[in-house]
């Protein structure tokens, strides 16, 4: 079974940094619950189908130089996790800075929050 921090990790790195559709979508079906629910400041976005149009529509609206980072330490409880990152050019000024807060529910994700630096 993965782990709060396992997951915190794979839905940053695995999936909304994976430019591979492919296997981000491999990631997608093995770490998220079926009916996932996805909320940033843009809206509401329900299922698998709909966080691997989220996540792939990002990848290519951005240069290929941007990846995500973490920014600091996870924190994580039995079903609940947060995680803060940048987004940028790799080395260089982050472009949007952000956190991730989670919800497993049996061993996968099933919500994530997205707030954005203000």
């Amino acid at each position: 079974m993965r782990t709060v921090t396992d997951l915190l990790s794979a839905n940053l790195h695995n999936v909304f940094g994976n430019r591979d559709a492919a296997s981000r979508r491999a990631i997608i079906e093995q770490i998220y619950t079926e009916d996932v629910v996805f909320t940033d400041p843009e809206g509401v976005s329900t299922g698998w189908d709909a966080l691997e149009s989220k996540a792939g529509d990002l990848l290519e609206k951005v240069p290929s130089t941007f990846a995500f980072a973490e920014d600091g330490k996870r924190y994580t409880g039995p079903e609940n996790g947060a995680l803060a990152w940048t987004f940028g050019p790799e080395g260089g000024e982050p472009a949007a800075r952000g956190i991730d807060i989670i919800t497993v529910r049996d061993g996968r994700i099933a919500t994530i929050v997205t707030l954005f630096a203000a």
